[in-house]
Order: C-alpha cells, then sequence, then structure tokens
C-alpha cells in the first residue's frame, strides 16, 4: 500500500493564544487517512496538556466531593508519623 501524506495547519485561539499544529495526515490510495503525523515538540505539549486538565479533574473532583477537614497541626503531625514508620 503507497501512502502519500496531505499536509494541514490546524490554528485555534486557546485562552487568548494562537496555537497552530501542524499535521500530516497518511493516506492510503484512496485518500483515507490512516494516521497522524506531528512535530515531536507539539506531541509533548499534547501530552503536557492532557496532564494538566487530568490534575484539574482530579482536583475538581476531589473538591466537589465530602471532605473531612483536619486542623494543620494534626496533619503535619500525620504527615511526621508516616515519616518515621
Amino acid at each position: 500500500m503507497k501512502m502519500a501524506y496531505n499536509y494541514i495547519d490546524l490554528t485555534r485561539s486557546e485562552g487568548g493564544i494562537m496555537v497552530t499544529i501542524h499535521l500530516q495526515y497518511v493516506v492510503d490510495q484512496n485518500q483515507k487517512r490512516k494516521a497522524v503525523l506531528l512535530p515531536l515538540a507539539e506531541w509533548e505539549r499534547i501530552v503536557e496538556d492532557l496532564e494538566e486538565l487530568d490534575d484539574i479533574r482530579a482536583y475538581d473532583e476531589a473538591k466537589s466531593g465530602s471532605q473531612e477537614t483536619v486542623p494543620f497541626e494534626q496533619a503535619v503531625r500525620e504527615i511526621e508519623e508516616g515519616y518515621k514508620a
């Protein structure tokens, strides 16, 4: 199967910042998209963004649940006791 490449630049606004992704679609002889190629730096930025989004979702989930409050001094004491164990 012979592959060809279609080049597309996607530009979108993200929080007032313009983000451009340089996609290359790998297509077959029928011009059906089979895969995507993009520069490594752009892929690394996408992975970082996904990790940050996961952190935000975990934070939001933790904040939405019922929480037992612990005085600061007690929390520090419990942490220090955990290090000694």
